[in-house]
């Protein structure tokens, strides 16, 4: 059989010519590598026929060419030309080519000259290109992500008024009374 100091030997020997291509045959299989490194990962595309009525939350990256109906959370949020979102949007970097309607939110956010946006925008850095329409204020904020992590449950009220206990309505009376 084989040892590690023939392995590790150049060149094939003259009893070992067989075997030689069977060996670099299989190796290219096993040593397949993925064209994207392990560490980064692809973002995720919602194709332009895609219509998603929901929230979406990630750490990663997200690419939208279809129609979100929900708030979008994200590392790296882009929103297509063909793309309309319709709710709140928090990322690290956002670039905008499409239409958003609702809050923009992110440490740097960049409007295309193809984009449209009709809702407040509040970032750290920002970059409007000429051509791009825009409605709504525009504020800086050191971190602006932080402000719906700390206003999020104000925001939902589920508290009943403090006169609720007392309008209570009085009970019907039975039929035929």
């Amino acid at each position: 059989m084989f040892s590690k100091s023939r392995i590790n030997e150049p060149g094939p020997k003259a009893d070992d010519k067989s075997k030689a291509p069977e060996t670099q045959a299989s190796k290219p299989n096993m040593d397949f590598t993925p064209s994207a490194p392990k560490g980064k990962v692809n973002a995720s595309v919602l194709s332009s026929d895609l219509t998603i009525v929901g929230n979406l939350r990630t750490t990663g990256d997200i690419q939208v060419e279809g129609t979100v109906e929900g708030d979008i959370r994200a590392h790296l949020l882009t929103v297509g030309e063909s793309a309309t979102i319709r709710g709140e949007i928090v990322a690290d970097d956002i670039v905008v080519n499409g239409r958003v309607i609702g809050r923009v939110r992110g440490l740097k956010v960049r409007l295309t000259a193809t984009a449209r946006v009709e809702g407040d925008i509040i970032h750290k850095t920002i970059a409007i290109e000429s051509g791009a329409h825009f409605e709504g204020s525009v504020q800086r904020q050191e971190d602006p992500l932080a402000q719906g992590r700390i206003s999020a449950p104000i925001a939902q009220p589920q508290l009943a008024p403090p006169n609720a206990a007392t309008a209570v309505p009085a009970p019907k009376p039975a039929d035929g009374v």
